[in-house]
């Protein structure tokens, strides 16, 4: 069964940088694209980037493409989301989550979560002044 575990979270301040790290186990990682969304609090879960499974093609929430990088290691069946200049706003926590579909129309579908079928637990991240 696959599974997928985050880490990397905490307290920074406004500016500071944090990489968040996803592993999944249990399944073939190349068969996944791999994406990450977000729920602050009292807000609804949202897109903040995904990743093909070759790492070739990424997609981000438009707001964000000048901050965050996400990538991966499929030899170490690793996601990353390297998050910059971090401000208040970016307070959440921040959930893995990996899809069977392929890399085509843009990936606009990458952007759904129902269209992931595995999910990690969720880490937080707080971004304080």
């Amino acid at each position: 069964q696959v599974q997928l575990v985050e880490s990397g979270g905490g307290s920074v301040r406004t500016g500071d940088s944090l990489t968040l790290s996803c592993v999944l186990s249990g399944g073939t990682f190349t068969t996944y694209a791999m994406g990450w969304f977000r729920q602050g609090p009292g807000e609804e879960r949202e897109f903040v980037a995904a990743v093909a499974w070759s790492g070739r093609n990424q997609y981000y929430a438009e707001s964000l493409k000048d901050r965050f990088i996400i990538s991966r290691d499929n030899a170490k069946n690793t996601c990353f989301l390297q998050m910059n200049s971090l401000k208040q706003d970016d307070t959440a926590v921040y959930f893995c989550a990996a899809t069977g579909l392929g890399d085509y129309d843009g990936g606009a579908h990458y952007r759904r979560s129902r269209n992931y079928d595995y999910w990690g637990q969720g880490i937080q991240v707080t971004v304080s002044s």
